[in-house]
């Protein structure tokens, strides 16, 4: 794993992986987090479906029961998900009400015992975790934990490097309050080699997570390759080592028609998709305007695909001076 998009509740969902998947062939994209009972209960077609193109695609899962994890495995892999990831790095009070999350930091012998459940499955098993909760913060305390992890059979570890406080903060302050120790990510890939460390959190474009591989074996990219997607167009190039320059933007919006048609004549609200798209020309001129034009358009009763056309047009009469930012 070299390069990743984070999953994200209410935004990494199978409209923003495929319009993502247009962006970058190689970047590994994940979902949401799918509680595990949903998958073990509820309409496992509804939470797992996704469309082919978005491979290679994870799972991230939150659980505490092996049991249950087992089967979400199972379930994944007969989905044809490429990884299964355990969360065990969200701090919100929901999830810890569900014995699931960053709250698992504290109890690495039964994250031991899921990770070796899900591993009898023939599918690859990673896991999300923070640098520490609480007052559980020293760096022998995070070393035993992965040294846990290692030993149970996970491979793959990404490491979102801000402890996170369990309670006192919500989960957006435990992204931004609790310092950011990156130094602590690459101690743990010094003294782990054999396992694939990923850093994530604070990373804000190709360039520094160029600079954060040279510590590390891959880098997750969270909030900055949703807000700003067009940042992901470059990837294949700059982390991959791909030749050929990237798509335009506008050639994007081109691109994600067909699976807009294909949304609209299956009866989907367009806007299911647009959300996911508002930030492509972000930091381009007549970025407003094609946020405006999608916003205020694709919540209307009967609302087609035509509305991402239009806004493109507006966008490219702006910039070629047809016509008023």
């Amino acid at each position: 794993m070299k390069f990743s998009v984070a999953p994200m509740m209410d935004w990494t969902d199978r409209h923003c992986r495929v319009f993502h998947r247009l962006l970058t062939r190689r970047t590994l994209l994940y979902s949401e987090m799918v509680p595990a009972g949903a998958i073990v209960h509820g309409d496992r077609e509804r939470f797992l479906a996704y469309d082919e193109s978005e491979h290679p695609v994870a799972l991230q899962v939150g659980g505490s029961d092996p049991g249950d994890l087992e089967i979400c495995a199972r379930a994944a892999a007969d989905y044809g998900y490429d990884e299964i990831n355990l969360n065990v790095g969200c701090p919100s009070d929901r999830v810890q009400r569900g014995r699931f999350g960053a709250c698992l930091m504290a109890e690495p012998v039964l994250v031991a015992r899921c990770v070796e459940a899900m591993r009898r499955v023939e599918i690859e098993v990673t896991v999300k975790t923070r640098i520490g909760i609480d007052e559980q913060d020293s760096y022998e305390e995070l070393q035993a934990f992965i040294g846990r992890l290692a030993a149970a059979g996970c491979t793959t570890v990404i490491v979102h490097a801000r402890k996170a406080w369990l309670s006192g903060l919500s989960p957006k302050q435990n992204r931004e309050v609790p310092p950011l120790r990156h130094d602590i990510v690459y101690r743990l890939k010094q003294d782990f080699p054999d396992l694939t460390i990923v850093l994530n959190g604070g990373v804000q474009d190709l360039q520094e997570s160029r600079v954060h591989l040279e510590h590390v074996d891959g880098v997750m990219l969270g909030r900055a390759a949703y807000q700003s997607p067009y940042i992901l167009a470059a990837a294949d190039q700059l982390i991959f080592g791909e030749d050929g320059p990237p798509a335009s933007r506008a050639d994007i919006a081109l691109a994600i028609m067909p699976y807009a048609e294909r949304l609209a004549s299956e009866g989907t609200a367009i806007k299911h998709l647009t959300r996911h798209i508002l930030g492509l020309f972000n930091g381009e001129s007549g970025a407003r305007l094609w946020r405006r034009y999608l916003s205020e358009n694709a919540h209307l009763p009967g609302a087609r695909p035509q509305i991402i056309l239009d806004a493109l047009e507006q966008v490219l009469a702006v910039q070629e001076g047809r016509a008023a930012a």
